[in-house]
C-alpha cells in the first residue's frame, strides 16, 4: 500500500468516515474511492485534491514525509523520488511523473513539482479542481488543453490558469517534456 493511500485510510479512520462518505464528500464514485483505498498506486492529482477537501486537510498532507518549519531545500539528488499519479477513472498509470519540491515544508499553501511528461500519452480525461496552477516549460514542449482552448508552450514559456476549468497537459510531439508546476489549492 502506498504512503498516500495509507494516509487517506488513517485520516478516514480518525474521522470515522466510511468510503461511501468519503466518495460523497469528494464528489467521486464509490468505485473510484474503493480503488484508491485498496491500491498501492497514488490517485490522480485531481482526485487527491478532492479527497483533501473532503477530509479537511491540505493537499501536502499526503505528500509530506517529515515537516520542517523553516526553509526547505530540495537537492537535485532527490529527483529520483518520483510519484506517478493514476487516473481517477481507471487503474492505468497517468502520463506524468511528479517530484515534490517542498514535501517537507510544514503548513505550505502551494505545491511545487518538477513534472516529467511522457510523449505519446496523456489521453486521460480532463481534470478540474479548486485552485490555480502555474506551469513553466523547462524542456521540450507541452500542449495545455484548457476548457475549449488549446495552448502550445515551448521551452521558456509559462501559463497560469484557474484549475476549476477542465484541463489536461500533454507533451507535444514525440519527445518528453519537463515542467515546473506550482499548484495552489485554497484551504
Amino acid at each position: 500500500m502506498s504512503a498516500v493511500t495509507e494516509k487517506i485510510r488513517i485520516l478516514c479512520a480518525d474521522r470515522k468516515l466510511s468510503e461511501v462518505e468519503l466518495a460523497t464528500g469528494a464528489g467521486l464514485t464509490i468505485e473510484q474511492v474503493n480503488r484508491i483505498c485498496h491500491s498501492d498506486v497514488i490517485p490522480s492529482l485531481a482526485s487527491l485534491i478532492k479527497i483533501a477537501r473532503a477530509l479537511g486537510v491540505r493537499l501536502g498532507t499526503f505528500l509530506d514525509d517529515s515537516e520542517e518549519m523553516g526553509p526547505v531545500i530540495h537537492r537535485r539528488s532527490f529527483e529520483n523520488e518520483k510519484a506517478t499519479f493514476t487516473s481517477h477513472q481507471t487503474s492505468q498509470n497517468a502520463h506524468m511523473d511528479f517530484v515534490s519540491l517542498a514535501g517537507r515544508k510544514a503548513g505550505r499553501n502551494m505545491e511545487p513539482f518538477l513534472v516529467q511528461i511522457k510523449s505519446g500519452t496523456g489521453k486521460e480525461s480532463f481534470s478540474s479542481h479548486e485552485g490555480e496552477e502555474f506551469l513553466y516549460v523547462l524542456e521540450g514542449s507541452i500542449t495545455v488543453h484548457y476548457g475549449r482552448e488549446e495552448y502550445t508552450l515551448q521551452q521558456g514559456d509559462s501559463i497560469y490558469y484557474d484549475s476549476i476549468v477542465d484541463h489536461l497537459v500533454t507533451a507535444t510531439g514525440a519527445t518528453e517534456a519537463k515542467i515546473l508546476g506550482v499548484i495552489y489549492t485554497p484551504a
